[in-house]
């Protein structure tokens, strides 16, 4: 036992001989407005000894007694360097300023140069919000969603459609976060934008393999968007105005350096030129959508730091009096963070989530024609995040976490003859639980991994109504339970893995693994964003779907860091995949686990990625090769066929270009195989009526999309140095105006009898103009 004990305490890299070891600790902050830098770099000065800052710009680095020089660096700012005698326990904030670049050297905030090589993240991607506004947008809506859907691994089917798709799997298999906060519908006017003002927005990271033991509850991917904390120095505005939106970003301290607030909001105003057209029968319409992000944060003492941030979101279509429809997101995140010593850093958490919708009648419709249908989804959670800094070979994170789930599918009130009728879809409520535990090891000079344990845990819990199904999913019986009593648990254990070896300074080899749960999932057959879509939970008919994965990577630097090049394949296996029985009833259907059919399904890529940071030029390269299969074994006969969002080919090229410091020009290309779609290869007449005959589940495709986007900003004189800053953006979408196919629809000439193909496409050539502003 004693020597099992030395052997452990060896491999975590703690000496048993008697020395005197001491820690310095501290945070990292922006030092033009007091921002915790996320992922900062702290090294020893030619030692290969060092950290990085966490989530909050907190880092810790214990090290033996004696005198360093410790360099603080972060990319995109000027380094600093400090000398330190260490003969006690110190504790050292550090601000880090921008870099007074040169022309020739323009630089993408971001992390260390070779954090490519030197980390053990992989399948993992991050982008600055400079990055962001610098690709160009569809009339101008700068967008973080269409701005990941042309990174390597991500598919979306183009426009239309916010809803993203990551190695293989389907888009409520992607965990959304903002501030920690589920995000369950991330788009705007049916698809064509995304909820997240980039104004508001801080960081923005993207998992699609390797994911980390604190995040759990989806299969596919992590997406986890973090808000600015707000100006701690002086006060701030900027903000904007386009052709279909504007919006304002407001920033001051509430104490300087202790707290500071951020509110941030931007609307459409479509419907404000409605009344322009003076068309009586457009009275009343409404054409709209709207977005506000407030957080404030304040720091009680050295240890103790609160923070409180909110987003709501909704948009509001409404046709005269005739129709109304609306949607949206309202999150909440209350945070403390706490520091117990020089070690341990703890980050608690209450979050509030809720998306519902709303279809009907206003209320100023003739009664006996007026209709209701609300639904919505709730979530309360509770985490308690630890970061515990071992010693400079270990860092382990561990945590607990718990949540409490309400989802209404559906409940519709309607009048008939004067007579108020009800139909609803019985509520479920539910609890998920887990726990984890990581560690990320420095084994030696070439060799790192980072390895943990998660065990989440579900329970369905009533009131609640259960419909059992024969063998033909026909209901046999029906169960019911009393309020707060749990009729259903599932449960598992969610290894991760992580391995890095260095080959030389410029490059690595990585691979990982993770297994992964889903408790929580949409009901929908379509590859488009739909407010209507319904989320459903695990029960005694549905069990957990669970996927594992591996991926293994070479990554290089080239060029003295200033382009990263990166090559990663993967395997992933779905288990208690979901799919539907054709024609498929999924509103308001209180019998929907009866139309479910479930299986499994597989997917496998190449993903290849060139990115430049430094200089004129800065941005990326980026191709995809990847196949989804599904087998259901009672879908399409049984026979394998793929998902609705299998696309082999995926290439992304994203590029910007600085003429002066004055004015640069931005470029993107995109070329994806057409998705694949079922379609008639036959027809039959039936009591004079023509019924299409299918071809097997999505064995034919849409024509390839492609399309070219422009760009180009004008800054105004003297930018640097004034303090208005202004610029002008001009951009053109889809510049050659090809017409990509959004769908086919087949109808029957009325002269020939014969079915035809229509295609249906959104956009053609468009351009836009939006005037951005800072002071």
């Amino acid at each position: 036992m004693k020597n099992l004990l030395f052997f452990a305490l060896l491999f975590l890299g703690i000496n048993l001989v008697a020395q005197d070891k001491y820690t310095i600790s501290g945070s990292l902050t922006d030092g033009e407005n007091g921002e915790g830098l996320i992922g900062a770099s702290i090294k020893l000065v030619d030692q290969a000894k060092g950290t990085i800052t966490n989530s909050y710009g907190f880092y810790s680095l214990t090290l033996p007694e004696g005198t360093y020089q410790i360099a603080y660096s972060y990319l995109g700012f000027a380094t600093i360097t400090k000398n330190i005698i260490l003969d006690n326990n110190i504790k050292l904030n550090v601000e880090l300023t921008e870099s007074s670049t040169t022309f020739d050297e323009v630089v993408i905030n971001g992390e260390a140069s070779n954090k490519n090589v030197e980390s053990l993240d992989m399948s993992k991607n991050e982008l600055s919000i400079n990055q962001i506004k610098g690709i160009p947008a569809l009339m101008g809506e700068v967008d973080i969603i269409k701005a990941i859907q042309l990174l390597p691994g991500v598919q979306t089917i183009g426009e239309g459609g916010s809803g993203f798709f990551v190695r293989g799997g389907s888009a409520d298999q992607n965990l959304i976060l903002l501030d920690e906060a589920n995000v369950y519908n991330a788009s705007h006017l049916f698809g064509f934008f995304s909820v997240f003002n980039p104004d508001a927005v801080k960081n923005v990271e993207l998992y699609k393999g390797g994911i980390p033991a604190q995040y759990g509850g989806r299969l596919a991917s992590v997406l986890d968007i973090r808000m600015k904390d707000g100006n701690m120095k002086k006060f701030s505005a900027d903000g904007g105005i386009g052709l279909i939106s504007s919006r304002l970003t407001l920033s001051a301290p509430i104490k300087k350096d202790k707290g500071a607030f951020m509110i941030s909001g931007r609307r459409t105003y479509a419907d404000i030129f409605i009344p322009l057209a003076n068309n009586p029968d457009l009275d009343g319409t409404k054409l709209f959508f709207y977005d506000a992000n407030v957080k404030a944060n304040y720091t009680l003492n050295d240890n103790n730091r609160i923070y409180i941030s909110g987003y709501s979101g909704r948009d509001v279509l409404g046709i005269s009096d005739q129709f109304r429809i609306n949607w949206g997101n309202a999150t909440g995140t209350l945070r403390w963070n706490h520091i117990f010593n020089d070690k341990l850093f703890l980050n608690s958490t209450i979050v509030y989530s809720n998306y519902n919708y709303f279809l009907g009648t206003p209320e100023t419709a003739n009664p006996d024609q007026t209709f209701t249908w609300k639904s919505n989804i709730k979530d309360y959670y509770l985490k308690e995040d630890f970061n515990y800094y071992l010693n400079p070979k270990n860092t382990i994170k561990f945590g607990l976490i718990t949540a409490y789930h309400e989802i209404s599918p559906g409940k519709i009130n309607y009048f008939i003859d004067g007579v108020e009728n009800e139909l609803n879809t019985a509520n479920t409520n539910s609890l998920e639980h887990a726990a984890y535990i990581s560690n990320e090891q420095k084994i030696s000079a070439r060799f790192s991994a980072i390895y943990g344990l998660r065990y989440s845990h579900f329970q369905n819990i009533g009131a609640g109504t259960v419909y059992s199904y024969d063998e033909n999913y026909k209901v046999k019986d029906t169960s019911y339970y009393k309020d707060g009593e749990v009729y259903q648990n599932y449960g598992g254990l969610e290894p991760r893995l992580g391995l890095k070896y260095t080959l030389d300074e410029t490059s690595s080899v990585k691979a990982s693994y993770n297994r992964t749960r889903q408790y929580i999932q949409l009901a929908s057959n379509s590859t488009s964003s739909s407010p209507l879509d319904i989320w459903f939970s695990s029960s005694p008919n549905v069990k957990p779907q669970y996927a594992d994965q591996v991926a293994i990577g070479y990554f290089k630097n080239i060029k003295d860091n200033t382009i990263e090049t990166t090559a990663e394949i993967y395997y992933k296996k779905m288990n208690n995949t979901i799919d539907f029985k054709d024609n498929a009833q999924l509103l308001v259907n209180p019998y929907l686990e009866g139309e479910l059919r479930i299986g499994t399904s597989n997917s496998y890529g190449l993903e290849l990625m060139a990115k430049k940071n430094k200089g004129k030029w800065t941005g990326w390269l980026s191709y995809t090769y990847s196949r989804v299969f599904r087998d259901i074994p009672l879908v399409n006969d049984g026979k394998r066929y793929l998902a609705n969002f299998d696309q082999p080919h995926n290439l992304s090229f994203v590029t910007s270009y600085e003429f002066s410091k004055r004015f640069n020009m931005s470029l993107n290309f995109v070329y994806n195989t057409g998705r694949a779609v079922s379609m008639p290869t036959g027809k039959y007449v039936y009591q004079g009526q023509s019924i299409p005959i299918y071809s097997e589940r999505n064995s034919e495709r849409l024509p390839d999309y492609h399309r070219l986007d422009l760009s180009a900003t004008l800054k105004s004189k003297n930018y640097e140095t004034k303090k208005f800053k202004g610029e002008w953006v001009f951009s053109i979408y889809n510049v050659y105006s090809r017409a990509n196919a959004y769908s086919l629809n087949f109808v029957e000439n009325a002269d020939t009898g014969q079915t035809e193909a229509q295609m249906l496409y959104l956009f053609k050539l468009i351009p836009s103009v939006t005037y951005n502003f800072k002071f």
